[in-house]
C-alpha cells in the first residue's frame, strides 16, 4: 500500500471507529487487509478473510455473504467486485444506477431490514494530503 493509501486507511478507521461494527471481513489480498487493519486495531477486532470478497468474485456470492454477516459488519473488496455488486443493488432498486460511484478508498454503507438490503449510502474517500 502506498503512503497515501495508508493515510486514507487510518482516516477511514478514524471515521468509522464509533460505528457499531462487530465483524471485519476482507478479501485475502494484502491491500484489502491493510485497508481495514487500522479499523480492526481501533476496534480490537480480528480481520477475517473471505475468498468471496477476492478480485473477480461473483456479485451474487458477495450479496449472499452480506446477507449472512451481522448487520454491523465492515467488508473490504476490490474495484471490479464493488461496481458489480452495486449494479446488482441498482437492479434490485436499492440505489439508483446514477448513484453508482467507486472511487478508490471510498465506502458504501449498506442498510438492511429483516435481512433485506434496503438502502446504500456513498461516503467519498477520506481526504488526506
Amino acid at each position: 500500500m502506498t503512503p497515501r493509501g495508508q493515510r486514507q486507511a487510518e482516516a477511514l478507521a478514524a471515521a468509522l471507529e464509533h460505528a457499531p461494527i462487530r465483524q471485519i471481513l476482507s478479501s485475502p489480498y494484502l491491500r484489502c487487509h491493510e485497508t481495514v487493519a487500522p479499523l480492526a486495531r481501533r476496534l480490537g477486532l480480528p480481520v477475517e478473510t473471505s475468498s468471496t470478497l477476492a478480485a473477480g468474485a461473483d456479485a451474487d456470492a458477495v450479496l449472499a455473504l452480506i446477507s449472512s454477516v451481522p448487520a454491523a459488519a465492515a467488508l473490504c473488496s476490490h474495484g471490479d467486485v464493488i461496481p458489480a455488486l452495486l449494479e446488482c443493488l441498482a437492479a434490485q432498486g436499492v440505489l439508483s444506477p446514477s448513484a453508482i460511484r467507486c472511487a478508490k478508498s471510498s465506502t458504501w454503507v449498506l442498510e438492511r431490514i429483516g435481512g433485506r438490503l434496503t438502502s446504500a449510502r456513498y461516503l467519498p474517500a477520506p481526504s488526506v494530503a
